[in-house]
């Protein structure tokens, strides 16, 4: 795992290469878009999703809750992908070995679950944007809300461009921010990525081969 620090708007975070956010101030780890659950349903389907994916953004999750001692994690929206499945009842097994670390959502498009199932996760559930001091954190960044506060989102599965010897071109889930919203790379790994334009004064960190690469504009 390789960390990097970045101040905005005079709150300290560390970037990691799990994809993950910590927020020193709070105490906090925050990620988006783990879509736990979406290999099951593809297996469900017939088409062959090994199950270690989902074993490894879990063991992903439970190493970076460790590495930090976060007292409070934050997803931002998208932390299942649909309907229950056998993953989620794994993630629920999980969830006890935390039973003293808060976990909240700040709801997605994909969280569909019932409400009873996120109240047997001990997850509390958020229906809408949450303001934390100057910070807005809100799944899709087109609800961005509070003008006057930075705001954090998922939503995108942001990625960069990446060129290489020739006319080689890769892209690579990335963390993004600009003046007044950042983007999270989405969490888990089965998931697409779309390719986003940097600005001149962006902050801009491409996920390589678990390392964070800033990217010039």
């Amino acid at each position: 795992m390789q960390l990097k620090e970045v101040e905005i708007d005079g709150n300290k975070w560390l970037l990691s290469s799990n994809r993950v956010l910590f927020w020193e101030q709070q105490n906090a780890l925050l990620l988006a878009d783990a879509h736990l659950g979406k290999t099951g349903h593809f297996r469900k389907e017939g088409i062959g999703i090994p199950q270690d994916v989902y074993q490894k953004d879990l063991h992903r999750l439970f190493d970076s809750i460790q590495f930090f001692q976060a007292k409070h994690v934050w997803i931002i929206g998208d932390l299942f992908h649909s309907h229950g499945n056998k993953e989620l009842d794994l993630f629920l097994r999980w969830r006890i070995d935390f039973s003293g670390t808060e976990f909240h959502l700040v709801k997605g498009n994909h969280d569909i679950l019932p409400k009873q199932w996120y109240e047997d996760a001990n997850i509390q559930v958020h229906n809408k944007e949450v303001v934390i001091g100057n910070i807005e954190l809100t799944h899709d960044p087109k609800d961005y809300v509070n003008q006057e506060k930075y705001s954090l989102s998922g939503h995108v599965h942001p990625g960069v461009l990446i060129k290489g010897l020739g006319r080689q071109k890769l892209r690579f889930p990335c963390f993004y921010f600009g003046q007044k919203q950042g983007l999270l790379p989405a969490f888990g790994e089965f998931t697409g990525l779309f390719t986003i334009e940097t600005g001149i004064d962006d902050k801009c960190f491409a996920i390589v081969n678990h390392e964070l690469i800033p990217i010039s504009c």
